[in-house]
């Protein structure tokens, strides 16, 4: 008699602890990097900090960079769940919003919350950049990713008529682009002392006085 063929083991609790491990691995590695800088924090470090070995520091995460890199791409999203930004719930809500001021003022909010997280991390990116070719990639990468998504954004308010008179999608793009880096957060909030607050109210003026038209009227109500 032929044996039964053995189905496929699973383990939800081995899975649940691969997640975990996986998580302290990159949140100690975020921790490292802006605490003594990208550089000066080695894998043996991070192993310690996370309570595991250099060995699965590796085979869960893949290293400095890919611990670089997934705690940029958690912090952007605030979790590490496989969804990409454009797919979120409230940047789908936010391209819905027919007013393109209320967008921004929307828009300048999510930035807030988002570069509140993610600037230190840039900043380590941007200290180690001129050192290392896998961080100046990853610098690219991340620039490229910004310009795409601001294309997008300009896009929509291209498409209300929104838009200051001359004034391009792609110009558009590239002002959203600027503005919206982490780093303007960072010169103004942690080294300036902006309240993260005042910091938004700004860059909700900024963003509407630079790129909508003065006489642009939203869509009445139903």
């Amino acid at each position: 008699m032929a044996e039964p063929v053995k189905k496929p083991y699973h383990s939800a609790l081995r899975t649940a602890q691969a997640h975990a491990t996986r998580q302290a691995i990159v949140n100690a590695a975020a921790r490292l990097f802006i605490q003594y800088g990208y550089g000066a924090t080695t894998v043996d470090a991070i192993a310690e900090a996370a309570g595991v070995s250099r060995k699965t520091v590796f085979t869960s995460v893949g290293g400095k960079v890919e611990a670089l890199k997934l705690a940029l791409d958690w912090a952007i999203v605030g979790d590490d769940e496989p969804v990409p930004m454009l797919e979120r719930p409230h940047i789908k809500a936010l391209q819905q919003e027919p007013d393109a001021r209320r967008i921004l003022a929307r828009y300048a909010a999510h930035v807030r919350q988002t570069s509140a997280r993610t600037a230190p991390l840039h900043e380590v990116v941007r200290a180690a950049a001129g050192l290392d070719a896998e961080i100046r990639a990853l610098a690219e990468e991340m620039r490229a990713q910004r310009i795409r998504g601001m294309q997008v954004l300009a896009q929509h308010l291209a498409a209300r008529g929104a838009l200051q008179p001359g004034l391009t999608p792609a110009e558009a793009a590239d002002v959203l682009w600027l503005l919206n880096d982490p780093g303007v957060y960072h010169r103004l909030v942690t080294e300036q002392g902006w309240p993260p607050g005042r910091y938004q109210d700004w860059l909700a003026g900024a963003l509407i006085s630079l790129l909508i038209a003065p006489d642009y009227r939203p869509p009445e109500g139903p």
